[in-house]
């Protein structure tokens, strides 16, 4: 290790979402910054997660896309025939990506931010060693540090789950499996189910619990599940995984708790994520840890009070716009004179499958077990949209208000159906003021489209 040592006045452990909107924030303020980062810069959003998944997403809906289009007036010339390669698809994200990341560190050099390329390991708590992929320590300090370091993908504690695909591995294959089963009933694992059946894949989801995307509203999620199962996906609940295992001809097999084999080329284990806090020795600089997570208080700051930490390692919400907003209030607060705290109350989250599923506020069980059944009601709209009314095909889209009657507040907003996560957006502002289902109500209809219904829910 070098004897001499790097000061900074902040120094990021990270160069994802929220470090690097922490970094770029407290260096606008006139901090002196440095980031740490071993891998690619721009985190799991822009390498492996939110943006290539994306991407994914547009070109998979292209199949459907392309069997209404008959009913749209659009025939097939004679021998002009498309056929979906998702090699090339996968090959123009990471291309994408590729730029991406540059353009991140491009943006790290004109902020004025030092980017210190390898691993980064506490010391103590004002000193971290930077190892290199060649091996190479440098040591730095800093007055203070922000750990920003993100999550990995987990895999469940079952027999050969090491021949499992994480989500990060799907992004670096050169070509789709004609079968693949997929673990999980999160919104990654729906997210991919819907990418790769829109890309050809024949696709077996199996799920523990009785159905998918637990913690969202039951309702759209229960709409959801139907509308995967009816597009294809071979979608069981209350199926356990055993074991996965090679085939003696090539490929995988998963069994399952009561015997059932499912035979596949790859099986994707999508079972939750945690903290990628391995190596970083938070021991050393004396950073509690709790089930795996750094807890923290309004501030972003640890039990250390110069040491702080955002995004995917904390015990909040593990959403990059959330990061971000942590990142740059952590650095307003603190270099920039402006304190401020993150609010946590309206964060909109959307399930980037087909059709999508986004929401806002509380979900109809939420807001029963916090206020009540008596308390609140139930607004719905449930219909084909005009967007299918040619091609006769469903699924129904789903709009839900929940509202509370004492106030009329609106508590929570919920869609299932194409654009929702588009939608929701616009009505978090209204959630997140506080408006009454008379707010929505006196607002003026946009005709013909599916948001207007929104505002013409009968009461």
């Amino acid at each position: 290790m070098a004897a001499d040592t790097e000061s900074f006045d902040l120094l990021v452990l990270g160069a994802g979402s929220g470090g690097l909107a922490a970094a770029k924030r407290a260096a606008s303020h006139g901090a002196r910054v440095a980031v740490v980062e071993g891998d690619r810069v721009g985190g799991t959003c822009v390498i492996r997660g939110c943006v290539p998944k994306k991407l994914l997403v547009y070109g998979a809906a292209y199949r459907q896309w392309l069997a209404d289009a008959p009913s749209q007036g659009w025939l097939p010339l004679l021998g002009d025939g498309l056929r979906c390669d998702p090699a090339l698809l996968l090959e123009q994200v990471r291309r994408e990506v590729d730029r991406l990341n540059t353009l991140h560190i491009g943006w790290l050099e004109k902020a004025g931010v030092a980017l210190l390329p390898g691993w980064a390991r506490f010391i103590d708590a004002h000193r971290v060693a930077v190892r290199s992929q060649g091996g190479q320590e440098r040591l730095v300090s800093a007055d203070r540090i922000l750990i920003a370091v993100g999550g990995r993908p987990t895999r469940p504690a079952i027999a050969g789950a090491e021949l499992g695909w994480v989500s990060d591995d799907l992004f670096e294959l050169q070509a789709l499996p004609e079968r693949v089963v997929i673990v999980g009933g999160g919104f990654i694992a729906c997210e991919f189910a819907n990418i790769l059946q829109g890309l050809g894949v024949d696709v077996v989801q199996l799920v523990r619990s009785e159905r998918i995307l637990r913690g969202f509203d039951g309702e759209a999620a229960t709409l959801l599940q139907e509308s995967m199962q009816e597009c294809g996906i071979d979608l069981r609940t209350g199926v356990v995984p055993a074991a996965i295992e090679t085939e003696a001809a090539g490929g995988l097999s998963l069994r399952t708790a009561s015997g059932e084999t499912f035979r596949c080329g790859g099986v994707l284990l999508a079972t939750g994520r945690r903290p990628f806090l391995e190596g970083l020795d938070l021991a050393a600089a004396g950073v509690q840890v709790v089930d795996q997570r750094i807890p923290v208080d309004a501030n972003q700051a640890t039990n250390l009070p110069h040491i702080f930490a955002v995004g995917d390692v904390t015990d909040r919400i593990n959403l990059t716009p959330v990061a971000i907003d942590e990142g740059r209030a952590f650095a307003d607060s603190t270099y920039g004179n402006r304190p401020r705290q993150v609010n946590y109350g309206t964060v909109p989250v959307a399930v980037f499958s087909r059709p999508e599923l986004a929401t806002v506020g509380l979900s109809e069980e939420a807001a029963i077990e916090r206020h009540g059944s008596d308390a609140i009601r139930v607004h719905r709209a449930r219909f084909r949209p005009m967007a299918q009314a040619l091609a006769k095909r469903g699924p129904a889209v789903l709009l839900k208000l929940v509202v509370e009657n004492g106030s009329d507040r609106v508590l929570g907003c919920h869609m299932v159906g194409d654009h929702a996560a588009e939608i929701i957006q616009m009505a978090a502002i209204a959630v997140g003021m506080g408006a009454t289902k008379a707010d929505f109500d006196r607002t003026m209809a946009l005709h013909p489209s599916v948001a207007e219904e929104f505002v013409t829910m009968a009461n």
